[in-house]
């Protein structure tokens, strides 16, 4: 379904992403896993539209979406759930949710946008509870849900979620996680960043291993969680012997 292949990226004169290539196909649930600055936002944040490429291609259902902007990548199929939710604050929890399907709004999809709501709702009950309430003034774990739910009314084929769990309590983590298998479940494919590995992994198909912009290992999920080496690696230590005893990719 997704293709990246040699993709390149920077901030400023910082290189970002180096030579990076993954896919993901339809069905899965592949995550993205390494320590703070390895190059996770930074792939999904490119595949969005919000970042340019410097070199590279990019393909979603065998066609090139390199250099969309943003809008037409929505169009396309894919919604992102960003860091740090990024909801609307001042607006309601219901307001919030139109806006995830402001493109369909205008293609006059009323009666398919109110069965996504419903579906939104039965996903996340507490949404539909609070669906009058300023969004800000939600928790954390309401806010998340309320992302997510905003990034399904676009109706994608492939969701991106960019650190799910970021400050949330454990329980709450372990409900979002279920949703996201849930959601898998129905068809809906994910490329999902989480620092936390073992969550993350646990749930997923596949995952890929990322360090200073490169992807330095990937594999089926079971084995990257019994791998100690990837330990090291999302835990931020050991990088000088990261690489001792094996061949690099």
């Amino acid at each position: 379904m997704l293709r990246v292949k040699n993709l390149h990226a920077y901030y400023g004169h910082i290189r970002a992403l180096d030579n990076v290539s993954l896919h993901v196909q339809g069905g899965e649930i592949v995550s993205l896993i390494g320590a703070n600055g390895a190059g996770k936002t930074t792939i999904l944040n490119t595949i969005s539209g919000l970042i340019r490429r410097a070199k590279g291609e990019i393909d979603f259902e065998n066609k090139k979406i390199t250099g969309l902007r943003p809008e037409k990548v929505v169009a396309a199929g894919i919604s992102q759930v960003p860091e740090g939710r990024q909801i609307f604050g001042p607006l309601t929890v219901m307001e919030n949710l139109e806006l995830g399907a402001f493109l369909r709004y205008k293609k006059k999809e009323k009666k398919a946008i109110d069965a996504d709501l419903d579906w939104v709702f039965q996903l996340f009950p507490r949404l539909k509870e609070r669906s009058g309430q300023i969004a800000g003034t939600l928790s954390g774990g309401e806010q998340q849900m309320l992302a997510i739910g905003r990034a399904l009314m676009a109706r994608p084929k492939l969701l991106l979620l960019d650190e799910p769990s970021m400050g949330l309590a454990p329980l709450v983590v372990r409900d979002i996680m279920n949703t996201i298998s849930e959601l898998r479940k129905t068809g809906m494919t994910i490329l999902m960043v989480e620092q936390n590995a073992r969550a993350s992994l646990r749930i997923s198909d596949r995952g890929y291993v990322l360090e200073t912009g490169r992807v330095v290992l990937q594999g089926p999920s079971d084995e990257l969680m019994n791998d100690a080496d990837v330990k090291r690696a999302y835990l931020g230590k050991d990088y000088k012997t990261f690489w001792e005893g094996r061949e690099r990719p």
